[in-house]
């Protein structure tokens, strides 16, 4: 059965939440926003695209960092409306230059950073 966007469900404005995740650890890296055409780019290049809604522009994961996302694995949940893309990182997934954006856990109350930004 072929692939077509157009099946699966985007939000009012056209997004469809994808989550970054380590292809070899299985690490979650971050969630972003993608729209049918940022679906078809990454298919088509094997860079992730995203997104952007400040910028209302796509956002090539890595372009100006270099912490590039290829695509090793590309899921659709159950319910069509959330993307798992399984990537190979390289370099910090996270503007904070954080290996994650989910670096922030909550103990006891309080909120404990889990991972400082990457050297280099």
């Amino acid at each position: 059965m072929s692939f077509d966007p157009a099946t699966l469900k985007f939000d009012d404005r056209g997004l469809i939440p994808a989550i970054a995740q380590d292809a070899q650890s299985g690490e979650v890296l971050m969630m972003a926003w993608m729209n049918a055409e940022a679906v078809t780019r990454t298919l088509e290049t094997g860079r992730v695209t995203y997104w952007s809604r400040s910028r209302q522009a796509f956002w090539i994961k890595g372009e100006t960092s270099g912490h590039v996302q290829d695509l090793v694995d590309f899921r659709v949940d159950c319910d069509r409306d959330c993307l798992l893309l399984q990537v190979n990182q390289t370099g910090p997934a996270c503007h904070t230059n954080r290996r994650s954006c989910f670096y922030t856990a909550l103990r006891d109350g309080e909120e404990v950073e889990l991972m400082a930004p990457m050297g280099g």
